[in-house]
């Protein structure tokens, strides 16, 4: 061809970008993957919290409503199971029984756990670890294999008649305030001295300096900057011990001293038993637990989330 010849011009089609089309297609797969864990996570929270919302529901619906149409039909609303519940389980006594029992049993633990921590974690000493050990490992046995054991004990203890009708640690509130500060002080003791040690030792360096004691780095230092952790595990043995039901019934021998948890059967016939009545009764039981839940909600997500980030 000569070379003044016009040539047809042939587009070619630019090449994708390799690495543009990878990051989209990467893109793809984790807005899929992301979609896939969302619905995975939202069926297992309707199945978690089907049984709860299934217990609300028949509380306010009538006994002979669902005898005569069923637990799965809709209607039949009524107010009066918490009305019955609330008289027939006596909850005005029996609450006032755990508010007993699980206030000084909580402040207890957390003190005396704070105790405890505070030694482990700002003093090296030859048991250290062997102490924190000690203290923990009363959660490592069931309550059912230290049966026998404690209630031999507790019975075998005499204490003042002022102290306990009894005569003895049993049918006796401190009885079930001792032995839940026992099975909860080395849990918390755990936590606290995990966290207390990620506190910057220049703070004791700086106190020291300033003449503050033992006592007072601990009560003036240590205890405020431990207040999320503290409110965790307020909200955590709020729950577990106004919830203990089997250290009360060993316990405890006389019906005016069982806690809201021992209420329940009150609500149970002879003959029969009126599950919606029954369902009222656990909400009833349920709602200062959760009343206590929201108000440390703060806190207590902050104390979850401790260490999580660091700087």
């Amino acid at each position: 061809m000569t070379a003044g010849s016009d040539l047809p011009l042939v587009s070619v089609p630019r090449s994708k970008n390799p690495l543009a089309s990878r990051r989209a297609e990467s893109s793809g797969a984790k807005k899929q993957r992301n979609r896939g864990i969302q619905v995975f996570l939202a069926i297992v929270a309707l199945v978690w919290i089907f049984p709860v919302g299934y217990a609300l529901l028949g509380s306010f619906r009538d006994y002979a409503y669902t005898a005569k149409n069923g637990y799965m039909s809709f209607g039949g609303f009524t107010l009066d199971n918490y009305k019955n519940a609330w008289q027939q389980a006596n909850f005005s006594h029996t609450m006032l029984n755990s508010a007993y029992i699980t206030i000084p049993a909580v402040l207890l633990t957390l003190f005396l756990s704070c105790c405890v921590a505070f030694v482990v974690s700002r003093f090296s000493f030859k048991f250290n670890l062997a102490l924190l050990g000690m203290f923990t490992a009363a959660n490592l046995l069931p309550p059912q294999a230290l049966l026998i054991p404690v209630y031999r004990m507790f019975r075998a203890i005499e204490v003042p008649f002022w102290f306990s009708d009894s005569g003895t640690l049993l049918n006796s509130y401190w009885g079930l305030i001792l032995v839940n500060v026992a099975f909860q002080t080395g849990f918390c003791a755990f936590v606290l001295s995990n966290y207390m040690k990620t506190l910057p030792r220049e703070l004791y360096e700086s106190a020291v300096i300033d003449g503050a004691g033992v006592l007072r780095q601990f009560f003036t230092l240590t205890l405020p900057l431990c207040r999320p952790p503290l409110a965790a595990l307020a909200t955590l043995e709020v729950t577990w011990i106004y919830n203990e039901f089997f250290w009360a019934t060993v316990l405890l021998q006389s019906g005016d001293k069982f806690p809201v948890t021992s209420s329940i059967n009150n609500l149970r016939g002879q003959f029969f038993t009126d599950n919606n009545l029954v369902a009222a009764g656990s909400v009833v039981i349920a709602l200062p637990t959760l009343l206590v839940f929201f108000l440390l909600q703060k806190q207590f997500v902050a104390g979850l989330t401790l260490g999580a980030t660091k700087g």
